[in-house]
């Protein structure tokens, strides 16, 4: 199959550690790295250092919100997948191994990014959801 990502980046998320895979026409590395800033600021170096232009990681939960925010600052191209998307192919059980799941798919152009709103639009859904509780919790009390 036609590699049509050459540099390219998986990031398997979880709440406390992240698993990347960075593909290279030359080699392919894998590291894991924890969820606090400093740490997403080190997978960004990572990801930077290698040359890579587009990231592709699985949207489970919400885990995958503040790798986002932070590499969206970046001129990386972002995407999002769906997890039942990537895991169609039944065999795959480590955190590596899903982290090179989704680096050799989206290597190939197999991917399909979910619909991200900008993060004006995010940030304003956040505080209308947020006014929207409180309007319910100031009714509840009265």
């Amino acid at each position: 199959m036609r590699v049509l990502n050459p540099y390219a980046c998986g990031l398997d998320i979880h709440k406390d550690t992240i698993v990347g895979c960075v593909a290279t026409p030359i080699a392919k590395e894998i590291r894991t790295f924890g969820t606090m800033t400093k740490d997403l600021l080190h997978l960004l170096d990572w990801i930077k250092g290698r040359n890579c232009t587009i990231v592709a990681m699985e949207s489970t939960g919400v885990y995958w919100k503040p790798v986002y925010n932070v590499l969206e600052c970046t001129d990386l191209d972002l995407m999002v997948v769906n997890a039942q998307h990537i895991k169609a192919v039944p065999g795959r059980k480590t955190d590596v191994k899903d982290a090179e799941w989704i680096c050799d798919l989206l290597r190939h152009g197999l991917l399909r990014g979910s619909f991200i709103p900008s993060r004006e639009q995010r940030e304003l859904r956040e505080l209308v959801r947020y006014r929207s509780s409180r309007g319910r919790a100031y009714t509840r009390s009265q």
